[in-house]
């Protein structure tokens, strides 16, 4: 029998797959910061990083806001406890 997961485990799953955004979350778990910076630090450019934001905000797990001409990033309001639970269930089979 196949289980589909819920559009947010995929999403979250998705989001969590790749390093650099990995890397975004933890950043942005010790500070808020700007696409801008985010791009800066991971040497990529403004589009690359956008995206990566752009996924991340579509799991939950960053919010972004517009101040001006600045985007600002910071962690999502939305834990991992869904995806925790699957985890947990996939790890006791």
């Amino acid at each position: 029998m196949v289980h589909h997961l819920p559009f947010a485990l995929d999403a979250s799953f998705r989001a969590l797959s790749d390093v650099t955004r990995r890397g975004v979350l933890e950043q942005l778990g010790r500070s808020e910061a700007s696409i801008t910076a985010l791009a800066e630090k991971f040497q990529m450019t403004l589009t690359g990083m956008k995206k990566h934001v752009s996924l991340l905000e579509q799991a939950g797990l960053v919010r972004t806001e517009k101040i001006g001409r600045v985007r600002t990033c910071r962690l999502g309001g939305r834990g991992l406890e869904a995806e925790m639970r699957w985890i947990e269930e996939y790890r006791r089979r």
